[in-house]
């Protein structure tokens, strides 16, 4: 994931959505997939519409995804944990890692929820030595644990009956100026500036496909992930200037003749320079089986925005896939699925898993992260060996187990049905019986803006750079635009709607056992709200007062919406529904 994409681009519930159990049958049983004309279809020529996640962060870090932007590449952190607790602590901390980040757990989930696809972004140093640690220069050392890696997380993949789609996101020496992504050591020559870079690049390659030819669950070989290098003419570091692209359509074609000397049936993606979206002078294609990569961030959601990519696709007859995008609020999400989707064009969002409240698995670190975040990003002291080695295994070891992330089903809802539906559907169950309930005000339905919910600004939409404001501004719970944060501080308490500003307004369905009136309370402060059951006319009360409303439910399903009718920054915690007679 990039941090200057947007700039580029301007300048040049658990519910699958309809058409994703076809296209998992296809993984199933479709065999290969391959480009015919401008649509992916598998084997018996049925339209493939690939939904996938990428796996960052798990043989590859990027700072972010750990709360280490600052610190930027995988290397770099390395280093730094190093320093602390030594190099043969700091291996056992990158074997756990390794071995707990992403588990058949984590895939499984991806199944039962719908997703068809999975994109492995590999970095080249599990695989092959760097050129200068070679014993003998200009030949190739493999590590097979590596390729093992790939191994087991195919055969997770095959029994969810979905595809692999192989992504070289660090090759050797680094291919762009955008250093955490490839984990590019600036000091060293990079792809471009070593042909020794490049020929190994493509003997990794061939290497792949010797060992996959036979494999119909690799769905396609991405072959260089977001180049972003000034060949010819500056254009701030990432090619996003340039005209011909010749050193970079040179060495996929490269890559792409030793491919098919082994391996003449799996689709081959390309990507563009500038993160993947500067195709001048790459195209025309070299190979009929080729399915052209673009990424997306940050930006418009509308046709307009995928104009150039569309424009490319009509001239060169091949299929196009949102190879990476995310990264941002569940609105966005949505818009952008229903958008490529809509021309046919299937996507892989970024990442499944990381620190953070926008993906489907959220990363909750340990208390001592905080503390070694501190001293790494120059905040705080340097903690002991024993301490940080504690930390850090804590976090390799159980933090990161798919058993003990948050599963936001919010996100997954957003990618997976709301692109395909206006419905809302219940978050958590709310059953009204005898004893009353407690409807905890984070607690809104599942559902589009507009549908489920209204907020003031609900995605991003202004490019790279410090989120301000976060569409959600306590950053925790779900990924909509609503405000939420947590009673207790950052690490713990119950959820709370906050920032609830005139206008806004959230939809709750309820079941009642039995029809009656009931009284209920807005507990909250700030201002004044309304209640309104099932359509009917909308009760306000005055929030510091702890009015009551009436409630005329009706047994079985009823619609309730709570809304900001005069609150600059209302809080809400809950809606307390009395018990019955």
């Amino acid at each position: 994931m990039r941090t200057g994409l947007i700039a580029a681009l301007a300048a040049t519930a658990m519910l699958c959505a309809p058409g994703a159990s076809a296209a998992q049958s296809a993984a199933q049983s479709g065999g290969f997939l391959r480009a015919e004309g401008t649509r992916i279809v598998d084997e018996t020529g049925r339209p493939v519409i690939l939904r996938g996640m990428g796996l960052g962060g798990w043989v590859l870090q990027e700072g972010y995804m750990l709360q280490l932007g600052a610190l930027g590449q995988q290397h770099v952190i390395r280093a730094r944990i190093t320093d602390l607790i030594g190099p043969e602590k700091t291996e056992g901390f990158y074997a756990a890692w390794r071995a707990n980040h992403t588990t058949k757990a984590d895939i499984d989930a991806m199944g039962r929820w719908g997703f068809n696809s999975v994109r492995l972004p590999m970095h080249y140093d599990r695989l092959t030595l760097p050129v200068e640690q070679e014993p003998i220069p200009g030949r190739d050392t493999w590590n097979e644990a590596g390729f093992a890696e790939i191994d087991a997380l195919l055969a997770w993949v095959k029994a969810n009956g979905m595809y692999l789609i192989l992504d070289l996101h660090a090759a050797p020496g680094g291919q762009g100026s955008d250093l955490a992504i490839s984990d590019r050591d600036p000091s060293k020559p990079s792809l471009w500036d070593s042909a020794e870079n490049r020929r190994k690049t493509v003997a990794l390659w061939r290497r792949l496909a010797e060992r996959y030819a036979d494999e119909p669950a690799i769905g396609a070989y991405d072959l260089i992930n977001e180049p972003n290098w000034d060949f010819e003419k500056p254009g701030g570091g990432h090619g996003c200037e340039e005209t011909t692209n010749a050193p970079l359509r040179s060495l996929m074609m490269e890559i792409t003749a030793a491919i098919r000397e082994v391996d003449r049936r799996h689709m081959i993606v390309i990507e563009g320079n500038c993160w993947g979206n500067n195709y001048r002078g790459v195209t025309p294609l070299w190979d009929d089986n080729t399915t052209i990569s673009f990424h997306k961030y940050w930006n418009a959601t509308d046709r307009a925005s995928i104009a150039e990519v569309l424009r490319l696709r009509e001239e060169t007859g091949a299929p196009v896939w949102l190879g990476e995008s995310g990264e941002n609020s569940n609105t966005w999400f949505t818009e952008t699925v229903a958008l490529v989707e809509g021309e046919g064009i299937g996507w892989a969002f970024w990442p499944l898993k990381k620190i953070g409240f926008n993906q489907p698995l959220e990363i909750r670190p340990n208390p001592g992260w905080a503390r070694l975040v501190a001293y790494l990003t120059g905040k705080g002291e340097r903690p002991s060996a024993e301490a940080a080695e504690a930390t850090l295994m804590r976090l390799a070891t159980h933090d990161i187990r798919f058993e003990n992330v948050v599963q936001h089903r919010d996100v997954v809802d957003a990618l997976l049905r709301q692109p395909h539906s206006d419905a809302a559907v219940p978050f958590v169950p709310h059953r009204i019986g005898a004893a009353g309930l407690t409807i905890r005000a984070a607690d809104y339905d599942l559902g589009r803006s507009g549908v489920a919910w209204k907020d003031v600004y609900d995605a991003d939409t202004d490019g790279p750079g410090e989120r301000v404001p976060w569409w959600n501004t306590g950053r925790t719970w779900r990924n909509d635009g609503v405000d939420i944060g947590l009673e207790d501080g950052p690490n713990g308490g119950a959820p709370v709607v906050v920032e609830f500003e005139t206008g806004e307004w959230l939809r709750y369905t309820v079941e009642a056992e039995t029809a009656g009136t009931r009284t209920a309370t807005v507990v909250g402060s700030g201002g004044r709200v309304s209640v309104a059951l099932n359509g009917g006319a909308a009760a306000v009360v005055d929030l510091t007062a702890g009015e009551a409303v009436a409630l005329p439910l009706m047994a079985g399903t009823n619609t309730l919406i709570l809304k900001a009718e005069d609150c600059v920054a209302c809080r809400i915690k809950a809606l307390r529904v009395a018990p019955g007679l």
